[in-house]
């Protein structure tokens, strides 16, 4: 349990009784991960101290008591089980991250998890749509009639025209719509604040939900009132509440099931958002502006995505290359 401020009470010597809730107060505190991280963190943590028969609260103390080879015998435990290498690493980091935290604050002496090594995560590149596949996604999702078609088409054409994530999506509020300006305000990971342009059909798209959908969809809360932080919300869901991420999941698979069985999910139309800004020329910093990338190595992914695609369209299109690998390459990038 916490203490003022939202930490945990301190023991002896100033340090805290549950080393662990301080690491999390502090990610969620002064780092602000958002709440489905900082979940995932507490679970990775807490299946770590099950294996290690330890039971909060954990104190400076028993976390010192922790070895390297402790660790070894966890992560050959995680890699029986048959985790893939992506979750073992992710594991680790929070582990990690924990220990790097409590020697800052001068809570253990040494980390034993600073010389252990990170399994290597095989990047898998993100798979994108082709401009035929973004125009039908989009004919499908406003292919209806009423306010809900006006919606799934304002959303479908945000997720490609901007690069949103889904929770962007959800908390975008109608005082984030700059309509004279042309941009919008959206708040990413950690509450980080981004400025993306609202142009073209994105601009009509939404324009057309809001000025003839929305209200009908508004209209709904006369038989369930929405909690007042929803009431400017931009996407409503039928009762008048703000639209979950779950439901814009949904809204994008029904579009994906209406061509031809394509699968379709929002975080695909952020890949293909940022790799069609790369094959039409925008520079790779621009890209991870609009996207809100705190690192450019996150962005740099799409690059290759790019080059692949190039790759493959100068195959198809040109005699003299047609059969022929790709200079320093065993095999022929995906398309």
């Amino acid at each position: 349990m916490s203490g003022a401020g939202g930490r945990p009470p301190a023991g002896a010597g100033g340090c805290p009784a549950d080393v662990v809730a301080a690491y999390l107060d502090h990610l969620r505190l002064e780092r602000g991960l958002a709440v489905r991280t900082l979940e995932a963190y507490a679970a990775d943590l807490a299946g770590w101290l099950d294996f290690l028969g330890l039971a909060p609260p954990v104190d400076a103390a028993s976390l010192s008591r922790v070895t390297s080879r402790d660790l070894r015998r966890w992560l050959v435990h995680l890699e029986e089980r048959g985790l893939a290498r992506s979750s073992v690493a992710r594991k680790l980091a929070a582990v990690r991250g924990l220990f790097r935290y409590a020697v800052r604050e001068g809570w253990v002496a040494t980390s034993p998890a600073a010389r252990l090594g990170t399994p290597r995560v095989r990047r898998r590149l993100p798979r994108v749509y082709t401009p035929e596949e973004v125009r039908a996604l989009l004919a499908a999702a406003g292919g209806g009639s009423g306010p809900a078609a006006l919606r799934d088409r304002a959303l479908l054409e945000l997720l490609y025209g901007c690069g949103l994530r889904v929770g962007e999506l959800s908390g975008l509020d109608l005082d984030d719509v700059d309509w004279d300006g042309g941009w919008l305000r959206v708040y990413g990971k950690g509450g980080k604040e981004r400025i993306v342009p609202l142009v073209g059909p994105v601009a009509a798209a939404l324009r057309a939900y809001v000025e003839e959908g929305r209200p009908q969809l508004e209209a709904a809360r006369r038989r369930r009132p929405c909690p007042p932080q929803d009431r400017r919300a931009v996407f409503l869901n039928r009762w008048g509440g703000r639209l979950s991420p779950r439901g814009i999941q949904a809204v994008v698979r029904k579009a994906g099931a209406a061509v031809a069985r394509l699968r379709a999910h929002p975080h695909l139309l952020r890949h293909t958002f940022a790799t069609h800004l790369l094959d039409g020329g925008a520079g790779l910093r621009t890209v991870q502006e609009l996207l809100g990338h705190a690192s450019l190595v996150a962005t740099q992914v799409y690059t290759h995505v790019s080059r692949a695609r190039l790759w493959a369209v100068y195959q198809q299109a040109h005699p003299r290359a047609r059969r022929r690998e790709p200079p320093g390459a065993g095999h022929r990038p995906p398309p």
